[in-house]
């Protein structure tokens, strides 16, 4: 097997880890699966779960690009993980395919429609593809509004205001009109090709990349409206939908053990992996038979779960550059907007809350209504910005922190 687990700094900015090159963490290896087209099977699944407990810590984790992953692989269990993974379909047969740019599909997507065929046909193509950085991707958004603007991505099959196909590349505005799903992949290819042979390798991202478009791409196509949100979009909360049923993972990460017992019901026939931390059940067997049947398994049920407005990442001890837990301290302060919400006045939180072990934050690149950063074993409060703002408060303690909030009533967000 080509080993090339530990071939960049786990420590560096701008990579991603994946299966073939895992990141060391705070709890060993952390190892990434892409699921083909944003889904797996139910065996595929089953698998995973089972791969989870036996190399890992038994925690799968989803990602903010819609990707799954494992945690605390050793160094020495890691290539008896990699084969059962090549083995049941869960990683590429080498290190070459886990290189080209990965697929986010709108997770709604049905067959034929225009997301899954330019999937399908990218899927063929990417091995032609140039080499490009490790964090290039393709959003491939073609519903009747775009859920995945606000999802990291280089270049974005979008519809236009008229409802027609459109490829925009990432940091503009207008797109360029395409006739179908195969134009739309042949624009692509050719702008990934332009982006390598213009310099942008030096830029790292499109967005980055200020060189006007070339003429064959004019942008001169607004896209459709996005949502007023997109946390969330297109209805993915907890409970039924039109594919099956939506759950929700705390902070992103749940126990192999209980999504084992979940996808284990008859009738579910695979999941689709979303970027707002929640699982798309497909399947008859998805919707439980009456109210009173949702498995208390620590999962996320309830759309009204304050949980869903927070980002945390895994914090300390599990990353070597986070000072602070925060795990313990987001389920505090979910547990504070919970009964918030349960006062006779009270409403589900709005806004979003964000903890994070560093300045990085990994959980979460935009703004929140609150955030708390640590630094040097303490807490940054940081208000409507990102982790690495200026704070209006520091050298706060998970007591500290959540007696600020309530005091000045900054938990109702």
């Amino acid at each position: 097997m080509n080993d090339e687990r530990l071939s960049a700094s786990p420590r560096m900015r701008g990579w991603c880890p994946g299966a073939w090159r895992p990141m060391a963490t705070g709890d060993g290896l952390l190892v990434r699966v892409r699921p083909p087209l944003g889904r797996l099977t139910r065996a595929r699944m089953l698998a995973l779960c089972e791969a989870a407990e036996t190399w890992g810590s038994g925690l799968i984790e989803l990602t903010r690009r819609a990707n799954l992953q494992l945690r605390g692989v050793s160094e020495a269990g890691w290539p008896e993980l990699m084969a059962f993974l090549v083995e049941h379909g869960l990683a590429a047969p080498d290190a070459e395919g886990e290189r080209r740019p990965a697929l986010m599909l709108a997770p709604d997507w049905r067959e034929g429609d225009a997301t899954v065929e330019a999937a399908r046909r990218l899927e063929r193509r990417l091995a032609d593809w140039p080499a490009l950085p490790d964090k290039w991707g393709l959003a491939l958004d073609a519903g009747p509004v775009p859920v995945l603007a606000d999802v990291p991505a280089d270049l974005r099959l979008e519809r236009s205001r008229e409802g027609g196909l459109m490829v925009r590349a990432d940091g503009r505005d207008l797109g360029t009109p395409v006739a179908d799903a195969e134009a739309a992949v042949a624009l692509m290819t050719r702008l990934a090709h332009w982006f390598v042979d213009q310099g942008g390798l030096l830029a790292g991202r499109m967005r980055r990349f200020e060189m006007p478009l070339p003429e064959w791409a004019e942008a001169d196509t607004e896209p459709a409206a996005a949502p007023e949100t997109s946390d969330h979009a297109a209805g993915l909360t907890p409970g039924p939908h039109p594919h099956g049923r939506v759950v929700g993972l705390p902070f992103g990460r749940a126990p192999a053990s209980a999504l084992r017992s979940l996808f284990s019901a008859e009738g579910i026939t695979g999941v689709r992996v979303t970027p707002w931390r929640c699982l798309l059940l497909e399947g008859e067997g998805a919707n439980p038979n009456t109210k009173d049947s949702a498995p208390d398994d620590g999962l996320i049920h309830d759309a009204r779960d304050p949980r869903l407005a927070m980002d945390a990442c895994p914090g300390a001890p599990f990353c070597a550059q986070a000072s602070v837990a925060t795990l313990g301290l987001a389920t505090s302060l979910a547990n504070a907007l919970a009964e918030r919400s349960r006062e006779p006045s009270g409403t589900p939180a709005t806004g979003r809350l964000h903890v994070s072990g560093c300045a990085k934050g990994c959980a979460r690149s935009g703004p929140a209504e609150v955030c708390l950063t640590g630094r040097d074993g303490r807490h940054d409060l940081i208000l409507n910005g990102c982790a690495d703002d200026a704070p209006v408060a520091t050298g706060l303690g998970e007591a500290d922190a959540i007696e600020y909030l309530e005091t000045r009533d900054a938990l109702r967000l």
